[in-house]
Order: structure tokens, then sequence, then C-alpha cells
């Protein structure tokens, strides 16, 4: 069985960040990360509510200034890291599409095969 793609090691994200990936290669992030601690979340990097528009209003830069909240540049719209449902704007009760991921015992974190 395939570990799915690689995105990055555990420690190459610091706890509190974010970081978009482009695991298919296309040529832009198709996935962001967040970490908390020991867990990551991850989801497509695309606003249920602007049309798929890209999160990040600049490369790696999806979390409001407290660093709680998953932010689309577009409209302003904030997610819960944890669950990626809106809290806040003009997408209120939709949620970001969740990417299944794994961290390996070697710290290694990969999207699951099937998971995007």
């Amino acid at each position: 069985m395939s570990a799915g793609h690689y995105l990055c090691r555990l420690d190459e994200l610091p706890d509190g960040d974010s970081r978009g990936f482009d695991p298919l290669r296309q040529g832009r992030d198709a996935v962001l990360v967040v970490r908390q601690g020991a867990r990551v979340h991850a989801y497509l990097d695309a606003c249920p509510h602007h049309g798929g528009t890209p999160m990040a209003w600049r490369k790696d830069a999806y979390l409001n200034g407290d660093r709680d909240r998953i932010v689309c540049s577009a409209h302003g719209a904030q997610f819960d890291i944890a669950t990626g449902l809106c809290t806040l704007g003009p997408c209120l009760g939709q949620s970001l599409q969740p990417v299944a991921v794994t961290i390996t015992q070697d710290q290694d974190i990969y999207i699951v095969p099937n998971g995007i």
C-alpha cells in the first residue's frame, strides 16, 4: 500500500503555524495544513463560499492575527482550525473540505491514499 503524498516533516511546520502544499504538482498550493501541537489539520486550499478561491493572502499565510482561525483572503471568512467550520463571514455554517493526513513514527506528514 502506498504511503500517499509526502508533505513535510512535523518539525518543519512550527507549532501554531500554517503552510500550503502542492501535492499533485499542479503549480499552486491545493492543500493547507495547520499544526496545533502534535496534531495537524489539513484542508483543500479552497474557500467554500468563493468558488474554490485559494485561501492565503500570501504564501503560507492562512491564519488570522491571533493564529486561532483560518482566514479566507478573498472576503475575510474565518474557519475553526480543528473542524474547518466557518464561524464568521458570508459562508457561515459551511466548512472547508478536510484532507486526510497521517503522521508516521518518523514524524513525516503524508496525505493518506485517496485522502485528496
